[in-house]
């Protein structure tokens, strides 16, 4: 994505803002992004935010649906299925999205936390996002078909939560005293390793059904 020169059309225009917020609100609280300061990172006229999304609100709004659509993307392929499979692919998608934004599981994880009136309004947006694939993810006729025999799916829910976002919550100094570099090539490898855990000890594998089918 271009980060500098003159904008080629509106869509070049909206993508930059679209960038630019992201930096901005993944690195500072949100309080701080001023939309001029947006509008002066991606070089372009803040007219444009009024133009493309209303309000910094509505910017981080499309901004947030943007960053995960690859995630949301895969879970409405998810829907149409209930295997092992799919999950796994959930949780790659998931990990490809976050690898090219890594600080993006604390800019939820920060707002989540907050307080105030204003954060409120961008809890319900991510509560908004998130959710739906949550209560889909976890009804009981879904979980029945992913999970193997005893599992309990609050339980596994939380599980999976610590397989997803704790890589990309970890405080540095803490991956640094286990010798750890959360680069690209890293997290890959992470990623698969964490597939094969939830293999072996939560999501129901051929040999499962095999065995229920006898």
């Amino acid at each position: 994505m271009k980060q500098s020169g003159r904008p080629k059309g509106e869509s070049e225009v909206r993508e930059k803002l679209i960038f630019h917020a992201r930096e901005l609100f993944v690195s500072m609280p949100y309080n701080k992004v001023s939309t001029r300061l947006i509008a002066t990172n991606a070089n372009v006229n803040i007219a444009m935010i009024r133009y493309y999304f209303g309000n910094k609100e509505g910017l981080f709004e499309a901004m947030f649906k943007e960053t995960i659509a690859p995630v949301t993307q895969q879970f409405q392929r998810l829907l149409k299925d209930d295997t092992e499979q799919d999950l796994v692919e959930f949780m790659r998608a998931y990990y490809k999205a976050m690898i090219k934004v890594p600080a993006f599981p604390k800019l939820i994880l920060r707002i989540m936390d907050a307080e105030s009136e204003q954060q409120a309004a961008l809890q319900q947006i991510i509560i908004g996002i998130l959710q739906p694939m949550q209560n889909k993810l976890f009804d009981s006729q879904k979980s029945k078909a992913l999970f193997k025999n005893g599992v309990d799916p609050i339980k596994a829910r939380l599980s999976l939560m610590s397989l997803m976002i704790f890589p990309f919550l970890a405080p540095k100094k803490m991956l640094e005293l286990h010798n750890i570099e959360l680069n690209e090539t890293f997290l890959m490898e992470l990623l698969e390793h964490n597939i094969r855990l939830l293999g072996e000890g939560l999501l129901k594998n051929k040999r499962d059904t095999d065995n229920e089918n006898k």
